[in-house]
């Protein structure tokens, strides 16, 4: 109020005590030392919308620390193959210094690097593959393009955007089977919490898609869907050195980071991602040539949103989609999903319908890279050479000087 004087509205959002609350959040910005988001767009948001009052009263305790993997566990340990590689190549200084991963970027042009990159990859794919086989009785086509989404299953990071696409793909493939289809595995792996009515519908949609698509003799020559059961860290080491395409499709403006994105570039998968959490900062790494970007930006969604977005809309303009969603109302799949189709068609409060199209373009933007090799295995090498400043022990570090005050303690002679 000494601030703000006759600013009540003001004072409301930012007390800590106010109609017999305690607001845990606005306690948390006043009594503590430092705030920070964890990606480059993540604290703008802070700072400039969720908490702007905060930021302008006390801009002082706002920063930013990216997130990190270690790579450690996610090459080292979970991709043996590349890690001897890589090591080989540049030296093992990255194992406790990632940026020394760019000096991979020398070969990126290399004929006999990219081939031997790509084999690894290949020899994981055969991993996958008969982990796949193992565990879940699926035959799948190494030669195919490995489409991975893994991470947690919530609407905004929109797993149903890839289902209705893939189903979108599977009803184009029976109307013109002869059209030259690329092969594609689309593997999903993501766990709901256990009050998540939709994610858990999502969850039995994105299952019914992989039950008609893996059984049927024609379709499935041409794609097969797998969800991995309880998915984990141990499944990701499987996981991540086989990916090709690395799904990062969350609406912008919702995605704090993400994690899995650094996980997948690390291994040489390629990002197909909207502009949103750390995927702006590994378009910033990787270079626009290397990564498959699409959809609206987070000032784009927040105009849509101010102008009124109305998605039945684009369910009545597109008959791609308008035919597909009917298909599946008809009992396509063989069970109600009437709650996924109405949170696509009718509410969709993550814009799944506003981004769609550009989505489904961006995917034949991949299909393009993928049948100029030497051009997709540039991508994909350089994607691990550049994912240096991903690494946790930077983010650590950054925490350990900015925020905790810490000195790092030396271990050995």
């Amino acid at each position: 109020r000494e601030m703000y004087p006759g600013n009540e509205d003001k004072v409301k959002k930012m007390a800590i005590l106010m109609d017999g609350q305690v607001r845990m959040a606005n306690m948390a910005i006043v009594a503590g030392f430092s705030v920070n988001g964890v990606a480059k767009l993540h604290t703008e948001i802070l700072k400039h919308q969720q908490l702007k009052d905060f930021y302008e009263m006390m801009p002082e305790k706002f920063n930013n620390k990216t997130n990190g993997i270690t790579q450690r566990r996610f090459l080292l340990h979970g991709n043996p193959l590349l890690a001897k590689w890589v090591t080989a190549h540049v030296g093992d200084e990255w194992v406790t210094d990632l940026p020394q991963i760019k000096k991979l970027a020398l070969y990126a042009d290399d004929e006999k690097a990219q081939h031997e990159f790509m084999n690894i990859k290949y020899q994981n794919k055969i991993r996958l593959a008969k982990y796949i086989k193992e565990h879940n009785g699926i035959e799948v086509n190494m030669d195919s393009i490995f489409d991975v989404q893994v991470k947690r299953l919530h609407e905004y990071k929109r797993q149903n955007m890839n289902a209705l696409r893939i189903l979108m793909r599977y009803r184009a493939i029976k109307a013109n089977p002869n059209a030259g289809w690329i092969p594609h595995t689309y593997i999903f792996g993501a766990k709901a919490a256990s009050g998540y009515f939709m994610a858990k519908k999502i969850i039995s949609f994105i299952c019914a898609i992989a039950d008609l698509v893996n059984s049927d003799p024609v379709v499935s020559k041409y794609m097969k869907v797998v969800y991995m059961e309880d998915y984990n860290v141990t499944m990701a080491e499987h996981l991540m050195p086989a990916a090709d395409v690395s799904e990062q499709i969350s609406l912008a403006g919702t995605e704090a980071s993400g994690t899995s994105n650094m996980k997948l570039m690390l291994n040489g998968a390629i990002t197909l991602g909207t502009l949103d959490g750390a995927n702006i900062e590994i378009k910033e790494m990787v270079g626009d040539e290397n990564i498959f970007i699409f959809g609206m930006t987070t000032p784009e969604v927040d105009q849509l949103k101010r102008n009124g977005y109305n998605p039945h809309q684009y369910y009545l303009n597109n008959l791609a989609v308008h035919d597909t969603i009917d298909a599946v109302n008809r009992g396509l799949l063989g069970k109600d999903f009437h709650e996924v189709i109405q949170g696509l068609s009718i509410t969709d409060p993550y814009m799944v319908m506003a981004d769609l199209d550009n989505y489904c373009q961006a995917h034949k933007r991949i299909e393009q890279a993928w049948q100029d090799r030497e051009r997709w295995n540039r991508m994909s090498l350089m994607n691990t050479a550049c994912a240096g400043p991903f690494s946790a022990d930077r983010a650590v570090e950054e925490y350990a000087r900015n925020i905790w005050h810490t000195k790092p303690a030396k271990v050995g002679k």
